[in-house]
Parts: structure tokens; sequence; C-alpha cells
């Protein structure tokens, strides 16, 4: 979640038909004709028409475009096949790795996106991860929260001006440039402990959530500095910053605590 700049002083969300009274018979008029709307009838090359498609289009296209590259010049169409599977299977490693697993319009920033990147290669150790989360009664949003065998983790991604230092004072004052940043690490703390007491109370023990802050832009003179109860760090050290604990939660635990955080902060923009 991108922050703006703002300085601070330091000191620091059917119709109904009447019987006729009438002794002559009176005849009804004759109901309506049913009429059906056209049935369209659902066809292949319709379904890969829609834009959920267009993945798949255009892995067939580079499929195609490979087979015929490599199997005209070459005379063999099982070299063309071969290659035009190759390039397939690529594809989909690169979309599985590249493609964001949080919709276009719920991403809010660069900064949130790279965070994302790198969680995603801890899911086969286990983690799980919910993006952009919602703190119920508040204007507030949690980036991602990761559930993991070290723990549960509330990470803020802020792209911050690479041209403004970022400077500590007295491990209780961080800056950006002139502009103090305590309103930003006040919030960070107070979404992780908004997030710890919602869980806690849902699984009926407590579950502690570790807030942090990973700075994108700026060089950051530290590798890992707690600043007001809050973790900060450079962007790129988001992995090791979570996997380098010790293991205190199971399997079964994790995914107790997922399906909890997933129901008592729900996502910032639903799925429609």
């Amino acid at each position: 979640m991108d922050s703006g700049l703002d300085p601070d002083d330091g000191h620091n969300t059917s119709p109904i038909w009447v019987s006729d009274r009438s002794s002559e018979p009176r005849s009804q008029p004759a109901p309506p004709e049913e009429t059906y709307a056209p049935v369209e009838r659902a066809s292949l090359l319709g379904l890969l028409q829609q834009p959920k498609y267009r993945p798949l289009r255009l892995r067939a296209l580079i499929a195609v475009g490979a087979g015929l590259v490599v199997g005209i010049p070459l005379w063999s169409w099982r070299l063309g096949l071969i290659a035009a599977i190759i390039a397939a299977i690529a594809d989909t490693i690169y979309r599985a790795r590249t493609v964001s697993s949080v919709a276009p319009w719920r991403r809010a920033s660069v900064a949130e996106r790279r965070t994302e990147a790198q969680l995603k290669k801890l899911e086969r150790n286990g983690y799980l991860t919910l993006h952009a989360r919602a703190i119920p009664g508040s204007d507030a949003q949690i980036d991602h929260l990761v559930i993991g065998p070290t723990g549960v983790y509330a990470v803020d991604s802020e792209k911050w001006d690479k041209r403004l230092p970022v400077r500590v004072q007295s491990h209780r004052k961080l800056f950006h440039g002139p502009f103090n940043q305590k309103p930003r690490l006040d919030e960070a703390r107070w979404e992780a402990s908004q997030a710890s007491e919602l869980i806690s109370k849902a699984l009926g023990h407590e579950v502690s959530v570790v807030p942090s802050l990973a700075i994108y832009g700026p060089a950051i003179p530290w590798k890992i500095l707690n600043i007001r109860e809050v973790d900060v760090f450079d962007g790129g050290r988001v992995r090791r910053w979570i996997t380098n604990r010790e293991r205190s939660l199971t399997p079964e635990e994790i995914e107790d605590i997922y399906a909890v955080a997933a129901e008592v902060l729900p996502a910032r923009y639903p799925e429609h």
C-alpha cells in the first residue's frame, strides 16, 4: 500500500380476472401465446473468444508458431510437434511465475506486486498468503497476510522516492527525507494488532501477527530493523525475513488460521 509523503512535525479508512355480475355469459380472451427466446448453442469457437481464454489462445498461437518455425525448414512434422509442445510448456511455466494471483483491478501498486512475486515462491514451503485484506470498520488494509511454518505476518509494501534517503533516529523515528513516517509505522502496527485480535477471537486462542514495512526504492542502510514494534527492511528481503525464524505452526494450524483469516479479514475489493 503506497503512502503519500505528507510532512509531519515529528511529534507524533399476471392479470387478475374479475367475474362479471351480469347474467349474460361473457367469453374471456384467449391466453397469449407463449414465446420462447432463441437458444444460442455453445460452440468451441464461442468459448475461446471469451476474454478469460485469451491466455489459452495466445499459448496455442505460440505453440503453432514454434511448430512451423522448426518443422517447415527441417521438413519434419515430428520435430515441429515437439517444438510446439515445448513452447506451450514454456509459456505455461512463464505465466505461472509471472501472472499475479490478485485480479488486476485489485492491485494497488507496483510494490505490492513485487512483494507478491516473492511470496508466491514460498507456497512450495507450506506458506499461504492473503492479499489486500481489509480491517473491518476502517479504511485500513493489510497488503499481504502470510501464514506459514514460522508464524503469521502482516506485510505492507511501500514504494518510496529513491532520491530521498531513509534514516532512523534512536530506533524510534523513521524518516524518508524530511518526512517523519511515524503515522505509517503506527498504522502498520495497528493493522497487525487488529488482525491478531480478530483471528484469535475466532479461533479461541491467541495468534500473534508480526507487523512489517517492506520498502522499495531508496537504499535501506540496514538489513532488518525493528522501529516502534514494526520490522522495517528493504522489499527484496521479504522472503528471508519470514523464513529465517524457528518453526512454530503445524500444517493443520496453518490451514485453520488461513481459513479464519480469510473470513474475518474480507478482501478489500470482493470479486464480482
